[in-house]
């Protein structure tokens, strides 16, 4: 993961200068400059209206009690999509506006929610405590009926039927 994130913050800027190189050798330097300035206003009054609608939906599931997760992730989305609006560059610029706009941000929360489930799946079973507590059964343990082994299958060593008698001490 950490090789991978080096390599997103090395190819993305790389990226964004040879995008810049071409848009600016099809258009001329000043009106990409110009373009560039404008996607940031664009995108910081963007920026603005959403995260005040986002902020007052917020508001209003808080006021109802209902859980905020949409509301939450709009934010986020908004947040992020506002640094990468202020950021100079045409591919952060198309990303930020797909965080921000309100008909492509469904979208991406369903992306942000698909990658952070499978990154909490990947470091929950990679914990040492995975397997502290393992699934329970749908119905209760019988003697009579072999149990599985801690990962599921068949059982692991010599099953030895019987019973627990405690003797209380006192």
């Amino acid at each position: 993961m950490r090789l991978l994130l080096f390599l997103a913050f090395l190819a993305i800027p790389i990226l964004e200068v040879w995008l810049l190189i071409q848009v600016g050798s099809v258009i001329g330097g000043w009106p990409t400059v110009g373009l560039l300035a404008a996607a940031a206003l664009l995108g910081s009054w963007l920026v603005r209206r959403e995260g005040r609608r986002a902020w007052h939906r917020l508001q209003e599931s808080m006021r109802t009690g209902v859980m905020p997760e949409r509301e939450l992730a709009d934010g986020a989305l908004v947040l992020v999509g506002g640094v990468l609006l202020v950021m100079p560059g045409f591919l952060s610029d198309v990303v930020g506006l797909a965080c921000v706009l309100p008909f492509t941000r469904p979208g991406m929360r369903r992306l942000g929610g698909w990658f952070f489930d499978r990154r909490v799946k990947r470091m929950a079973a990679a914990s040492p405590y995975a397997n502290m507590f393992p699934p329970q059964s749908a119905g209760p343990v019988r003697a009579d009926v072999p149990q599985a082994g801690p990962h599921g299958g068949a059982p692991r060593g010599k099953v030895v039927h019987g019973e627990v008698i405690r003797e209380d001490r006192d």
